[in-house]
């Protein structure tokens, strides 16, 4: 993991980059295609052809949806519902055959052969983006492509291609065939990704040790180094996956590409709804536009909108992952939704805000509970130590861990809120930011390329859902 994310950042990446600029812009589109699929035919060449024929499928009902959609709406409708079909097939195929028939075997009668099947690295993220494409097309919300290598470059764009954000045809419509790079957006991509490398290297990855590290000693963390381990978790998967997403982002600035903000300082929430308006965004957005809303939304009454709200936090849950403790959490957070609109909305509001706050962050670092741990009495085993004041307040091992992270533990607090950012744009002196921008940059490549070189520790959460 070391080596590829190095080989990737110094090798494949600088190649790339230099390459899409030394041709000429009309073919710059077909070769990011190829430079896509060489990306992720790295590790995974078979599923290529998956990703290959998701492209074609959705580039050609695309292209009969537009011709048919004024003509015979029929015909354009069938064309959507062959998209989405296929779409959704592949994925529950690959994400969830073997969740399904152990399912099926655990009821009387049942009697399946177990299936195992690898997960393609990225297949939630495309399939939703390839559908995105489809039903914009249908709405008349997005041109038809009709070029299908730059339709292929929009599914495969490695930028965001393994771990998102999700990227809504429509939001990059334009972009794909009139883009032009500028060397402000470029230097702003410059930026971004190193602020995305930084939190996942130097805040992520340290986070995660100190979370390993902790729940490995058990039981005798006491109630308190529970919630401290915990917690470390909660920074690791908001600096894991914010982080890529910055990345990802600033890579795309690098290519003349836009993408939107998947991550908006979602611990500084102050209800389970604002959260949920900062994190993740992107698959929040898709959810909205192409679940919620076409089941009617709020515009049924409370009964109904109570049961569009299951169903896409039901679905949110399992998209993550094929997995009870995923269901629970995207159900965990779907009731209390329901719970802040209909019920306690107006009571929270009353509330002074750090107790607002308090509220959110205690039920999102609980939500992290139910994410994490798949097997289930294990997870109740943990709820019980974090609630458990019988044993002692904190254990050895837990202590020990968190005296000595407690100045990273600080610097995640900060960094998890907009106070950087906001000292950073009261600098009003441009070549004062500029030599901020440089200094902060190549401090950031160095100590992460350090960091990496010395540590084994490198996965990224979100490459499994």
């Amino acid at each position: 993991m070391v080596f590829s994310s190095l080989l990737f950042l110094f090798v494949y990446y600088a190649v790339v980059l230099a390459l899409y600029y030394a041709f000429p812009r009309k073919l710059r589109n077909l070769f990011l295609f190829f430079a896509n699929l060489v990306f992720y035919g790295w590790g995974e060449p078979v599923f290529v052809l998956l990703m290959l024929f998701s492209t074609v499928v959705d580039y050609t009902c695309g292209y009969f949806i537009d011709k048919y959609r004024t003509q015979n709406k029929k015909i354009a409708k069938t064309f959507l519902i062959l998209s989405v079909c296929i779409n959704l097939s592949l994925l529950g195929f690959f994400k969830y055959a073997g969740f399904i028939t152990n399912t099926l075997n655990a009821i009387p009668f049942f009697s399946l052969k177990p299936i195992e099947v690898p997960l393609p690295i990225g297949i939630s993220f495309y399939t939703f983006q390839t559908m995105s494409y489809s039903i914009d097309v249908y709405r008349n919300d997005a041109p038809v492509q009709k070029n299908i290598i730059t339709f292929g470059t929009y599914v495969a764009l490695f930028p965001q291609l393994i771990a998102g954000p999700i990227v809504r045809y429509k939001d990059v419509a334009y972009q794909l065939d009139h883009r032009r790079e500028t060397l402000n957006q470029f230097t702003r991509g410059i930026r971004l990704f190193c602020i995305g490398l930084g939190k996942k290297v130097l805040l992520a990855n340290q986070m995660g040790l100190m979370w390993d590290t902790i729940r490995q000693s058990g039981e005798i963390n006491g109630w308190l180094g529970s919630w401290i381990g915990i917690i470390g978790y909660t920074f690791q998967i908001y600096f894991d996956f914010s982080g890529y997403s910055d990345m990802a982002c600033g890579l795309g600035n690098m290519f003349g590409f836009e993408f939107l903000k998947n991550f908006d300082y979602p611990y500084v929430s102050k209800s389970i709804t604002e959260f949920w308006r900062r994190w993740h965004i992107s698959l929040g957005t898709w959810f909205r536009e192409y679940v919620y809303i076409p089941l009617g939304g709020n515009r049924m009454g409370p009964t109904r909108q109570i049961l569009n709200l299951l169903i896409v936090w039901f679905l949110t849950g399992f998209w993550h992952g094929a997995s009870y403790n995923f269901i629970l959490w995207g159900l965990f957070y779907g009731v209390l939704l329901i719970f802040e609109k209909l019920v306690f909305a107006k009571v929270l509001k009353k509330l002074p805000a750090v107790l607002q706050h308090i509220y959110a962050l205690l039920f999102v670092v609980l939500g992290w509970v139910l994410f994490y741990f798949v097997d289930l009495p294990q997870m109740w085993d943990f709820v019980l130590s974090m609630f458990s004041f019988a044993g002692p307040v904190i254990g050895q091992t837990a202590l020990t861990t968190t005296l000595s992270f407690i100045p990273l533990i600080a610097i995640c607090c900060v960094a998890s809120t907009p106070l950087a950012v906001n000292l950073y744009r009261k600098i009003s002196s441009k070549p004062l930011k500029i030599v901020i921008d440089t200094l902060f940059c190549l401090f950031i490549v160095v100590l992460c390329t350090a960091s990496l070189v010395n540590q084994s520790y490198n996965p990224f959460l979100y490459f499994r859902f």
